[in-house]
């Protein structure tokens, strides 16, 4: 029984270096990027509605009912849903507002929150959309985000074209080390975006100052959309003998 026990320790301890040699090998390092600028296909636009009143919460809730309302009749007017399109109410808070005067907490108003989301790919209407919500009672045009529909597509493509840099990186270092590679160790990837948004603040008193300007012009707010870029990138390890 001993040396049968004997002869198997010899015998793992003769294989165990090849097994060691096999988690030892060597290895490779590359990474690569890609990229590339899309024009944006779709805006969302943040349209709120804020009333107030001094004395009844109730009377600041129906006028601001009253207000949203109309603005969400008129901003679904702007899209199409067969598109993907959509209005949405996206925050509303109805609450006191408190000021304080010499560390004490006093009562100052009613505030009323609408915020109401515009998603559409008919981005060529973001001027007519803003003009329209100041014109009927719009407090707050407070966000435009510009994005790109078919994103995971492009990320999926910069992501295959950048692994491929990886790889060919690899095999021009292993070719100058004089070695091969053998197999794929791990890969690491991530997309990401430098997009376009704009922050547009109107308050209340520069409400029908705007409006008006337009209106005298007869055209639309201006709204450049500009390019979003899309990066890609890949770091991988490569096994090498």
């Amino acid at each position: 029984m001993k040396k049968i026990i004997l002869v198997i320790l010899l015998s793992v301890l003769i294989a165990a270096p090849a097994v060691f040699a096999e988690v030892e090998r060597g290895f490779i390092t590359s990474s690569a990027k890609a990229d590339k600028e899309i024009s944006p296909d779709t805006v969302e636009i943040s349209v709120a509605v804020v009333t107030y009143d001094n004395k009844s919460m109730q009377k600041a809730t129906l006028e601001n009912k009253e207000l949203s309302n109309k603005l969400y009749e008129a901003m679904k007017s702007f899209v199409n849903p067969e598109n993907g399109d959509y209005v949405k109410t996206s925050d509303y808070s109805a609450q006191p507002v408190y000021v304080y005067t010499n560390n004490k907490r006093n009562f100052d108003k009613y505030e009323v929150s609408n915020r109401i989301i515009v998603h559409t790919k008919s981005i060529d209407k973001a001027g007519d959309i803003i003009d329209q919500a100041i014109t009927l009672g719009a407090t707050n045009i407070d966000n435009l985000n510009f994005t790109i529909s078919s994103y995971e597509k492009q990320c999926d493509g910069l992501l295959s074209e950048a692994t491929q840099k990886t790889r060919a990186r690899a095999e021009l270092l292993a070719k100058a080390a004089g070695t091969v590679i053998t197999g794929t160790k791990s890969i690491s990837a991530s997309c990401n975006t430098t997009g376009v948004s704009q922050r547009i603040m109107y308050n209340m008193m520069a409400k029908s100052s705007v409006a008006d300007s337009e209106a005298a012009m007869g055209s639309s707010t201006p709204i450049a959309t500009g390019v979003i870029k899309i990066y890609a990138n890949v770091n991988a390890s490569y096994f090498v003998k």
